[in-house]
């Protein structure tokens, strides 16, 4: 769990876990990675810098349709694995691989991950981030920072 100074949550049910996998193991992933036929995300008709690929399942941000993708490919298994066991979940619970690279300037606004798979892992690579959260409240909204590091599983 994420915690402040005074042991509070910083958000519910956040967590994560510093130094998952080795420095090899990520520099292979992130070779792997690159090796992608990544593409500019996509939204409404509006081509984000950063770059994607799905496995598994796709979500289509112009109809918000899902679709099967290609299956994920043999390279991520043992990351999947680890991240199921990371999540307290069965690897057969994660049905899902979405890859996205941040290259120099390419940020990434407000969003809502999708619930229809009920459980997110997320795995940074390459460079550590600050991302911001925001929960919308009656009067406005509810607002907290983490430091992401790479090489980090989160839930």
């Amino acid at each position: 769990m994420l915690a402040d100074l005074f042991g509070t949550p910083i958000i519910p049910g956040l967590n994560s876990q510093n130094s998952v996998i080795t420095a090899e193991e990520e520099a292979s992933l992130i070779a792997a990675i690159n090796e992608q036929q990544l593409t500019p995300f996509q939204f409404q008709g509006w081509l984000g810098k950063r770059l994607t690929v799905s496995f598994g399942w796709r979500y289509d941000f112009d109809n918000g349709a899902f679709a099967q993708a290609d299956p994920i490919p043999d390279w991520l298994m043992p990351l999947k694995h680890r991240a199921a066991t990371f999540a307290n979940l069965h690897h057969e619970d994660l049905v899902q691989a979405l890859l996205i690279r941040y290259d120099p300037g390419a940020g990434i606004g407000w969003h809502r991950d999708r619930p229809v798979f009920e459980h997110v892992v997320g795995v940074s690579l390459g460079a550590s981030a600050n991302l911001r959260f925001r929960q919308r409240m009656d009067n406005g909204f509810k607002r907290a920072s983490v430091f992401w590091s790479h090489a980090r599983f989160t839930i």
